[in-house]
Parts: C-alpha cells; structure tokens; sequence
C-alpha cells in the first residue's frame, strides 16, 4: 500500500505543476478557437444505452447551439486514461464523471473554478447537488449533473415463496439473506442461491464503496470533523467495528454471499443478481430499468438500507456526475455552453431517458424537471426520497480517492481472511488514513 499511496502522489505532483497555477481565464495561454471541436468524455461503456443517451444529448447541445461536439464514451481504466491525457497537455475538454473524483481531478489542476452565483441557472439547482462539486478549499469546480444514493432491490418472489416480512431492520437483512441461501428460494431443488450480491473487488474503491451506505446507516463516518476543520480517522471506532463484524458474519459464518464477491466488480453483480444467482442488491436506480427489462418488472422491490443498530438516522450514500470544465481548452465559451445545456431542463429531462435503459441522469438536479412527470415507475420515488432524506456525500478532503482504496484494501482482505481480526485490522488502517491526511495536510492535532 505504501508505494501505491507514494506512486500516486509523485503523479499527482508531476500534473500539478504542469497544469495547476492556472485560472479559467489564462487556462495555460491556449489560442481560443470557437469552432474547435469539444471532446466531450464521459465514463460509459461504448454502445451501452447509457452511451447512447449521452451521444444524443451532446448532439442536440451541437444543433441547438451550433458549437461542434464529439461524446468519446469510455469504461475501463477511465481515470488512467485521463492521467493520460493529462501528462501529454490534451485533457478532453468536458469530462462528466462521479462526484468522488473531483478531489483527484481538481488537486492536480485540472479543473477550472466554477462561480454558482453567476452560472445560469444556478439558483435553480439544488443546493445539496451544489455541495457535490465543492472542493475542500470551499471553491466549486464542476456543475451538478446527476444524482443518486442507493438502496436494496430485492426478489419479490422469492421473498413471497418463503413468505418473509419486508426488511426493516438489520436483522431482518440477515434473515432474508440466509433464507435465500438455505431455503431454495427459486424452488428448483437445487443449492445454487445466495442472499447479498456484494461487489467486493479491490478495484477504483468498490468495496469501499459499496460498504459506505451500511456504515453510514449504523451512524459511522470515515472521519470525525475537528473544531479547526481539519479531520481525524473514525474507521477504528465501535461502529466501524460493528458494521464490518456484521457484513464478516454474513461472509464467514453464515456464507450468505456471492461466493466471487471479492473478486467482482459492479458489471458481474449485476450479472449476479440479474441471473437469479443472488436476491438482494444495494445498487443505484441506474439499473432499475435493465433489471425490469430483463427479469420482469415484478420480480423486483426496493427498500432503503434500515437503521443500524448504532445508527440514529438513516443515512446512505449519496453520489452523482457533475460536468467538469477542464484546463487548457482551445473553446472555453464552447465549454461553458455546454454545461449551460446539461443542467437545463431540457437536458436533464433528456440525460433521465424516460424509464427506458440508458438513463445518465438517475435524479435530476434541477428544480425545474419534476420526476414524476418524466419517469411512470413509482421505484424510482424511493430513491429520491431517499436521497433527500439520508444522502450522504463522502467527505470533502482534499483527495478521496486514496481514502477509498485504501479502505477497500482493509473491508477486502477481512472478508477474505475469516481468521482476521477485525479490530486490529481497523486499527491499521485509520494509522494509513491519519498518515494520508497528514501528507494532504488536513490531520487534525492531537
């Protein structure tokens, strides 16, 4: 871990001086060209339907404001290739990508400052959707584009066949979670079910990331807020002890998980649970209409993630896109227009594609777009809700990303070492988070 951390930071240092120190107005002196073609990236993979909703949206922004465009939808290796692209001076010149990486983006220079007071249509744009493309300096350097959190969509007849409750508490989870497992939920004689779909790789965080919503429904945090506004780690505390016994529970001793959890990535859970290998899935509602499609709309319920029992108030865990403006564009006025249309209602209402299979925009930002009015599947009102009620966006430090996979790192190897200790592993990793902050320079005293 240490030379993962080291390596990163050399890059991160390496970018920054060759593209930080630059305003949005001097963006490194590049020549301004109106009819310079946006590169516009947006992390999709090529064909899918959510790329096809992109490639629509980017060409009606070209018809209605004569600015050219070109979508360049990418999956695997995204933020790799935007390394790339940075060493080499040709960032693309729109980037939409996930709110937890603005830290990343933004630390190295990348990003132009973005003034909510004076974009157009900025007031109409939530304010928690605003709190998303704020960096820790305070500053904002994306657009709000997309929201979303997360909850459990459930096999609704496989929960009817073995006549279980609703789940409303942990517990509940863990019984309907081993009764799919033990109790042949499919009825087809055969010990081939399991309860949670867990995508537990060790790859861009996502055993970090997927775990982050129970943790946050328990009460826990990553990090405790020091008066002085600076951070310490929280990861050792009882909650995170609690919460990772529990999910180690359900790996370990009640072996109610996808046996390739460790290993897989989202695009094999979804697989997964679309295949009738797992019944329960905490996912965003970006797949809600994939799995209505192909499993049938009755098959599938949504609950929120229940209270812990540490916890107080429901809490999960809030994400989205924001349209990042990069430096060192040849067409800044382009850019700006750009991002002008992506939060229009016109835009979001087009990025939310319907209840159809390739929406990029899950919850739209906007006051101006009613949901109800563009989408018929009343699931999707649970999200929503949801995320008004108990989203919860990862910290704001200067950079997530090494938190998250470091976290990962830890969550990924107790669930493959049923022999761990739990306590001592959590305590490992808060010194790797307390060392981390240090080098970011926000670790609180004492």
């Amino acid at each position: 871990m240490a030379h993962r951390i080291a390596a990163y930071a050399g890059i991160a240092l390496l970018l920054a001086a060759l593209l930080g120190g630059c305003s949005s107005t001097s963006a490194l002196n590049v020549k301004q060209n109106p009819d310079a073609v946006l590169q516009v990236w947006i992390r999709q993979p090529a064909g899918s339907p959510a790329a096809k909703t992109a490639e629509k949206l980017v060409r009606e922004f070209s018809r209605r404001t004569g600015v050219k465009a070109k979508l360049v939808p990418l999956y695997e290796d995204f933020e790799t290739k935007l390394q790339q692209q940075a060493a080499q001076r040709q960032l693309p010149d729109v980037v939409i990508n996930d709110t937890a990486q603005l830290g990343t983006m933004q630390s190295q220079g990348w990003l132009q400052e973005i003034d909510r007071t004076t974009f157009p249509g900025g007031d109409r744009i939530y304010d928690r959707a605003w709190k998303a493309a704020q960096a820790s300096d305070g500053h904002y350097y994306g657009v709000p584009f997309s929201a979303q959190t997360f909850a459990v969509f459930v096999r609704a007849d496989w929960r009817a066949a073995l006549h279980l409750p609703p789940p409303k508490t942990w517990d509940d989870l863990v019984t309907m979670a081993v009764a799919f497992t033990t109790r042949d939920p499919d009825g087809d004689g055969k010990a081939d079910t399991y309860g949670l779909v867990i995508p537990g790789t060790t790859k861009r965080g996502y055993m970090s990331w997927y775990f982050s919503t129970y943790l946050y429904a328990d009460g826990a945090d990553y990090f405790a807020h020091a008066p002085d506004g600076r951070w310490r780690p929280a990861v050792n505390d009882a909650r995170w002890a609690q919460s990772v016994s529990w999910l180690k529970d359900l790996f370990c001793t009640r072996k109610a998980v996808n046996p390739d959890a460790i290993s897989i990535d989202t695009p094999r859970a979804h697989d997964t649970f679309e295949k009738g290998i797992g019944g329960m899935y905490l996912t965003g509602p970006y797949m809600l209409p994939r799995f209505v499609k192909s499993m049938g709309s009755a098959k599938i319920e949504i609950y929120p993630v229940p209270t812990g029992p540490d916890g107080s108030e429901p809490g999960a865990l809030a994400e989205g896109e924001n349209v990042y403006l990069t430096q060192g564009s040849p067409n800044r006025a382009g850019q700006r227009k750009f991002a002008e249309f992506a939060t229009s209602a016109d835009g979001q209402t087009m990025g939310m594609d319907g209840d159809n299979a390739g929406p990029i925009v899950r919850l739209p930002i906007t006051k101006d777009v009613d949901m109800g009015a563009v989408r018929q599947d009343p699931r999707w009102k649970t999200f929503q809700q949801w995320y008004d009620r108990a989203g919860v966006y990862v910290p704001s430090v200067p950079n997530w990303t090494p938190f998250r996979q470091m976290s990962a790192d830890t969550l990924n190897a107790v669930m493959s070492d049923c022999h761990s200790n739990v306590q001592q592993e959590l305590n490992r990793l808060a010194g790797q988070f307390a060392a981390e902050l240090k080098r970011q320079h926000v670790l609180a005293a004492g």
